[in-house]
């Protein structure tokens, strides 16, 4: 790496591919890679004597740095929204009653929501019974008898 020399416009050129990339494959991912390598040009203009090596290391802790800072404000500021369960699709059946598509025999039983087959697990129960659904494990109800 000795030989190769790298100026500051070739940081911003680098900041500005990431950001058609962080366009083209949204997530704020890699919006803070390019805002790192911007930084980084903008320290090898006012300091150019910076080698390659370190400018790559101060490319790579502000990235670091910048992605974890993002995730960790994500966790502790979620964003509100009115449909919370939108992509938490057997969250959304908590709570609602159906009728077996298949009896629940030794724990294990099929009910139809819409028009989809899900796997549920509960006590056993025959096809006439009704159940609510009260938790989601993967693909699969937990179920209880509804009197």
């Amino acid at each position: 790496m000795a030989g190769l020399t790298i100026v500051f416009w070739n940081w911003w050129v680098l900041a500005l591919v990431l950001l058609v990339v962080e366009l083209l494959a949204p997530g704020f991912f890699f919006l803070w890679m390019a805002a790192s390598a911007f930084v980084t040009g903008g320290l090898l203009l006012l300091i150019p004597a910076i080698g390659i090596d370190l400018q790559v290391l101060i490319f790579s802790v502000l990235s670091v740095a910048a992605i974890t800072g993002w995730k960790l404000y994500g966790k502790k500021h979620p964003i509100a929204t009115d449909h919370p369960l939108l992509n938490k699709r057997g969250d959304q059946y908590i709570g609602r009653v159906f009728s077996l598509y298949k009896p629940i025999e030794n724990g294990e039983g099929k009910i139809k929501v819409d028009d989809s087959i899900w796997k549920v697990h509960g006590e056993d129960c025959d096809m006439s019974t009704k159940v609510k659904v009260i938790a989601v494990r993967g693909t699969v109800f937990d179920v209880e008898r509804v009197e």
